[in-house]
């Protein structure tokens, strides 16, 4: 027998009952913005352009560029469609770029633990420095947001194989690292439980746009055909839609068009979703009788 995680069980979804998200609905949306920063030549970095020795310039302030001008267009971009949006926000952010935290607040949008900067990997950490990394981000965070983040999501997605037990233990309720469900799935730790939300990796900006290549207008008809397909299948369960972004990608003007055009297309269907939070959709999981969640 192969190793396993002991995480959660196997469950297909077509053997799991029933239930709604609020309102009757079927189908949860949440829009994530990566809200990033980096050390000037050091420390690690998605290579945008090809990788130079440090310190890399053309990469590094390709990056900053997200937090100088993308996340700005996002943010007027929701505020014309009339959507949420979550901010998956690197705890140095708040010394690089207060006011970017300070727009998402004036929102009141939801603020998910993302590390302290994505110069770094915690799955390649001890345990306790681990630990200090999570600690140090959720308390940077409610330092400045006056409540602790209940979610996380690991730099670069990375997670030791102890991630679980210490944010449950933390006190985090839900985590987004993990991509095998297009449900909130119940993972099993040292001291209890906590969810996962989902975090699709496929229709994410950066395995598209970048890793894969794509023209923006490609990526668009991607995101209306996966929130399509999905909505039609929320028939018969309900279902996460995620969309998750990167402003120094996709904050480009020629890419913002697209997304302009995906995001028209979902926020046509709003009687039909909610229109939502990580928060609110694992608080809404954790409320539901037990057994309705794999």
């Amino acid at each position: 027998m192969l190793t396993g995680h002991g995480r959660y069980p196997y469950k297909p979804i077509v053997e799991r009952p029933a239930w709604d998200w609020p309102n009757g609905t079927r189908l949860a949306v949440y829009v994530a913005v990566n809200i990033e920063h980096f050390p000037f030549g050091e420390g690690m970095g998605i290579p945008l352009a090809a990788a130079q020795p440090e310190p890399d310039v053309v990469n590094y302030s390709w990056r900053d560029y997200g937090n100088r001008i993308g996340i700005w267009r996002l943010l007027e971009l929701f505020e014309d469609l009339d959507l949420p949006a979550t901010a998956l926000a690197n705890a140095e952010i708040y010394n690089h770029a207060p006011q970017v935290m300070t727009a998402f607040r004036r929102r009141g949008d939801e603020v998910v633990a993302h590390g302290r900067t994505n110069a770094e990997r915690q799955g390649q950490m001890s345990e306790a420095d681990e630990r200090r990394l999570i600690s140090e981000a959720a308390a940077t965070i409610e330092r400045h947001e006056g409540r602790r983040p209940a979610g996380w999501m690991g730099p670069w997605v990375s997670e030791s194989r102890a991630t679980p037990d210490i944010l449950q233990e933390l006190g985090f309720s839900y985590l987004m690292d993990w991509g095998h469900d297009d449900q909130p799935v119940w993972l099993k730790t040292r001291g209890g439980r906590i969810l996962s939300i989902p975090y699709p990796k496929p229709t994410n900006d950066l395995a598209v746009l970048h890793a894969g290549s794509m023209p923006p207008a490609d990526w668009a008809d991607i995101l209306v055909d996966q929130f399509d397909e999905m909505l039609h299948q929320s028939r018969t369960h309900a279902l996460v839609f995620n969309l998750s972004l990167h402003p120094f990608l996709v904050g480009f003007p020629f890419r913002i068009r697209q997304l302009r055009r995906a995001l028209q297309h979902i926020a046509s269907q709003r009687a039909r979703l909610w229109l939502t939070h990580p928060g609110r959709i694992a608080g809404h999981a954790a409320s539901l009788p037990p057994g309705l969640i794999a």
